[in-house]
């Protein structure tokens, strides 16, 4: 690729920085939950249509697939950018807070939708160097499940042109702003929802040998289930069993008959993945039938790992290199054990998904799904930047990346 083009891309992406940042606070004051979306992606529609997208609206629900087709036959690589809020109150004080109460933009998801429509503007400029085409996908419900699956069976991927890679980016508050952060293969774990009922036999609280209390076996279970994580499985290869919640009982003279505990399962190895639900299952009713209870377990599969493709990987890492030298690079050792409905993308073609980071300096650094949750925004057009040049590379018929 031209050194002339990866200036064009720097500099554009630098003059469109407040216009970025404008719509990241217009979205992050106007938050929607997942499959609730409908002013976000009508923002989306309404600002490239004008510029000659290809527009397809509702797609897997209320998403937006945006192609923009290149001065020159070629590829198709797809960006993707996430939507939804989270049903969280903000507790930031800045004047463009959420005006909706009870959801919040606290995943990044606003810089998202803006970093990728700023990348569609600076991509539409420079059309006439595209050898191939460029799909956006801009995509709902990444915080509840089915929003990367439903589009996919809608056909974002497969539409005319089928797309041949995928490239995403998740910006991360705890990282210096502008640093790229990635590694090949897991970077990010699946995420599975666990359920279970204990049920015994309530009765008085004065006479607990007359019932069976499913209180102390629901305990021994959330005990017992921490001890199958450390001794059924290899510790090389990570697994988190966590119970997030217990209900049971309504009054204290009253021993109930049933508790619910509910949780999620994160690990980033598809195969122990696999493992995992059967010796829940299997764990859970042994340990309820050793006090005379019995268990309903419910496992729900969801967001799987997200699996870089190595050389995908490697292409991004050497592009973003080239263009923005090594000190912007950060080779990650560990995945994150998070989850991101990004690897469904990623089991249908070759790709990459990246954090960008955005350390705040106004304040303190809160993680993600934190009700005080914020990015530097400076960070934006570095994504911008990142996500076109990638783009453009890719489409480059000079490189060729292998999965």
């Amino acid at each position: 690729m031209d050194e002339s083009v990866l200036h064009a891309i720097r500099t554009r992406a630098q003059a469109l920085a407040q216009s970025v940042i404008d719509v990241r606070r217009d979205i992050h004051s106007n938050p929607e939950l997942g499959n609730c979306e409908r002013r976000t992606p009508a923002l989306v529609a309404d600002t490239l249509r004008p510029l000659g997208f290809d527009i397809r609206e509702g797609v897997g629900g209320t998403g937006v697939v945006a192609t923009l087709r290149g001065g020159r036959p070629g590829r198709t690589i797809a960006l993707r950018a996430d939507m939804d809020a989270l049903p969280l109150n903000e507790e930031s004080d800045h004047a463009y807070r959420s005006c909706v109460p009870g959801v919040m933009h606290a995943c990044g998801h606003d810089g998202h939708v803006a970093m990728a429509l700023g990348a569609a503007r600076v991509l539409h400029e420079l059309r006439d160097h595209l050898r191939g085409n460029v799909r956006f996908l801009f995509q709902p419900a990444e915080e509840t499940i089915g929003g990367a699956n439903e589009m996919i069976a809608d056909g974002c991927l497969a539409a005319d042109p089928p797309v041949d890679a995928v490239f995403g980016l998740h910006l991360w508050p705890l990282m210096p702003a502008g640093q790229l952060s990635l590694k090949p293969g897991p970077i990010m774990a699946s995420a599975d929802l666990l359920r279970i009922v204990v049920k015994g036999e309530g009765g008085h609280a004065s006479e607990p040998h007359t019932c069976t209390d499913p209180v102390p076996v629901a305990a021994q279970v959330i005990n017992n289930l921490q001890a199958l994580i450390t001794r059924r499985f290899d510790a090389r290869s990570p697994v988190v069993v966590t119970i997030t919640y217990m209900q049971a009982g309504s009054a204290f003279n009253i021993i109930p008959p049933e508790v619910v505990l509910g949780g999620t399962v994160r690990t980033v190895d598809p195969e122990v993945r696999a493992a995992v639900p059967a010796r829940i299952e299997h764990l859970v009713r042994h340990t309820t039938a050793a006090f005379g209870a019995d268990a309903e377990v419910t496992y729900i599969r969801g967001s799987g790992v997200v699996m870089n493709h190595p050389g995908f990987t490697g292409f991004v890492r050497q592009t973003i290199q080239a263009a923005r030298g090594s000190e912007s690079i950060h080779d990650m050792a560990q995945p994150i054990m998070g989850a991101e409905d990004f690897g469904a993308f990623l089991e249908q073609v070759p790709g990459a998904f990246a954090f960008l980071g955005a350390r705040p300096t106004h304040q303190e650094p809160y993680p993600c799904h934190h009700p005080r949750f914020d990015i530097d925004e400076q960070a934006l057009p570095e994504g911008v930047e990142i996500l076109a040049t990638v783009a453009m590379k890719f489409l480059d018929r000079e490189a060729e990346v292998d999965g």
